[in-house]
């Protein structure tokens, strides 16, 4: 007789033992802690965190446009330092873009570079034009009243000045901070599958608020992963 679990099709885990690794995953558990806790291979586990990675990266990449205060920054994820090279983005890391909407949620996305037409094109697909947009002074953030952003205000790091007033970009810094944070344990993550490692952090963070199990729960209710 046919296994029944109604969170992913055709699976030959049991659906107790299902929701079991469903929990641990919502706690942030690593496969290796997952596996020896419940006696199921590593292996099996991996391929179950990578399915669930890429379904929340897909849902992720769905999001409504953000619109109302923002915050935009870059940021550069990898060794924190190779010798020789300095400056922004040096040393070949992995550059990510970010848009938090105060309070709320936060969108990334890896870009190949920091330049104006490289943030600009992420820009204009996922930020409302009435938004009120703050940045600090990074010249690619030059011109956006020009393209229709009217409401830009600036924070100077380099003049040390980091906040003036409701003007900052504290919200998306304390977000790298909590990405690189959350992304050490694992002790480096390939960079084939770090673009999977960033989108489970975004999805992460926008449901600080919520239970994170019952959240993973009801959403693979809804589609069962195959």
């Amino acid at each position: 007789m046919p296994i029944k679990n109604r969170y992913q099709k055709f699976s030959k885990i049991s659906e107790p033992k299902f929701r079991q690794i469903i929990r641990y995953f919502a706690l942030d558990l690593t496969a290796s802690d997952t596996a020896r806790l419940t006696g199921i291979s590593v292996r099996s586990i991996n391929n179950l965190y990578l399915k669930l990675r890429v379904r929340l990266a897909q849902l992720a990449e769905h999001n409504a446009p953000l619109s109302g205060i923002v915050e935009m920054d870059e940021s550069y994820f990898g060794a924190k330092r190779i010798r020789g090279k300095r400056g922004r983005g040096a040393g070949g890391k992995t550059i990510v873009f970010g848009i938090l909407k105060r309070g709320e949620t936060v969108y990334t996305e890896i870009v190949p570079n920091a330049a104006k037409a490289t943030l600009l094109k992420v820009i204009r697909g996922h930020l409302d034009v009435q938004s009120i947009i703050n940045t600090d002074g990074w010249r690619a953030y030059d011109g956006l009243v020009d393209v229709g952003y009217e409401k830009h205000f600036r924070v100077h790091h380099g003049n040390n000045e980091f906040a003036r007033g409701n003007q900052h970009i504290n919200g998306i810094e304390s977000f790298w901070s909590y990405a690189k944070g959350r992304l050490a344990k694992f002790k480096g993550v390939a960079k084939h599958t770090f673009y999977l490692h960033l989108k489970e952090t975004e999805f992460r963070f926008n449901h600080r608020h919520q239970n994170v199990y019952k959240t993973l729960l009801k959403m693979l209710r809804e589609k069962p992963l195959a």
